[in-house]
């Protein structure tokens, strides 16, 4: 049996950059709540996807730009390391499909 860590991310794109040999992606994902008056609110959260595969690198830098609307999936990877004597935890979001849902319209 194989053991796995995903993630599926839908959201908006807010960067793309180029860092070393991979094409980093952020995209913010809206959760829903309500404030203590009752009223709805959106949580944003940003969350950074690293790209390594090629080609997907080549799709983001030719189809995909910020405020697109984008469906990510992809493998969790937790490391660690070691600062000023502390051991510091991360967890990187390695995406292995993007496909963009809605592009935005330029002004």
């Amino acid at each position: 049996m194989r053991n796995i860590a995903e993630f599926t991310l839908i959201g908006h794109v807010g960067t793309i950059r180029t860092v070393g040999k991979t094409v980093r992606v952020t995209v913010c994902a809206n959760y829903p709540f309500k404030d203590k008056a009752g009223d709805w609110k959106d949580d944003q959260h940003w969350n950074e996807v690293t790209i390594f595969t090629s080609s997907i690198q080549k799709y983001v830098n030719e189809h995909v730009g910020k405020g697109d609307l984008v469906h990510v999936r992809g493998r969790l990877r937790q490391n660690s390391y070691e600062r000023d004597g502390q051991r510091i935890y991360t967890v990187d979001l390695i995406g292995l499909e993007i496909g963009r849902l809605v592009k935005t319209s330029a002004a």
